[in-house]
């Protein structure tokens, strides 16, 4: 390898670093002062950065919240699809599979995968870049479609009571995302008490009981 060579590999690992330490600095900004007051300075300062610097890398601090969201996303989609095409797991084990996908998500990355919730829910994008807008998408109905296909074949085996596929897996996020802000917001009271696992586990094992068409079939018991 040549002189050249070594220095491009030398010039993107220092980029790849500098991205790294501006999104971590973001993901703190983002949570502490809100995504509409948050300001590029402000994650300047975090990052001990001056606010060109960033700007070197992304556009703005909407293209910079994008790539939080596409980091996160990506990371939950590998989880859900290593669930979605082991064909050793049955149709309930692979319902259970998904809630335990999340979660790991969630210890993967808890603030940003809390600020995807919080922006879904109060806040609006102005628009993107149509190539990060499509990535996003993109990665979003691919992690929706894998839980509703697999919704969809429990009732052609009879195991699931008829239903829209895609209405059941929107239920499963919802269920997911509301206790995660829910449990969060009540750790804030008293930071001692997580509660979120055991709650998040019954919820699904009386979710997937009540779509069942023989309630009293065994499930996969919650981990």
């Amino acid at each position: 390898m040549g002189l050249d060579d070594r220095k491009k590999r030398e010039k993107k690992r220092l980029a790849q670093l500098r991205i790294n330490q501006i999104q971590h600095a973001a993901q703190e900004v983002f949570i502490d002062k809100g995504f509409n007051s948050a300001t590029i300075e402000d994650i300047a300062k975090k990052a001990e950065l001056s606010p060109a610097t960033i700007y070197i890398y992304f556009k703005n601090k909407y293209e910079l919240y994008a790539s939080l969201n596409l980091l996160t996303l990506q990371y939950m989609h590998t989880e859900i699809e290593n669930i979605y095409i082991n064909k050793g797991l049955s149709i309930i084990e692979k319902m259970f599979g998904f809630k335990d996908a999340m979660y790991k998500t969630l210890q993967y990355n808890p603030i940003t995968l809390r600020l995807i919730f919080l922006v879904q829910l109060h806040e609006e994008l102005p628009s993107l870049n149509i190539k990060i807008v499509d990535k996003i998408n993109r990665l979003s109905n691919k992690v929706m479609s894998m839980i509703a296909n697999i919704y969809e074949e429990g009732v052609q085996k009879g195991i699931f009571d008829k239903g829209h596929p895609m209405a059941h897996a929107d239920i499963i996020w919802s269920l997911f995302s509301g206790l995660v802000l829910w449990e969060g917001a009540k750790k804030q009271l008293n930071p001692k008490k997580d509660f979120l696992k055991p709650t998040l586990d019954r919820a699904f094992d009386i979710f997937i009981k009540g779509i069942m068409k023989d309630p009293q079939e065994k499930t996969t018991p919650s981990s």
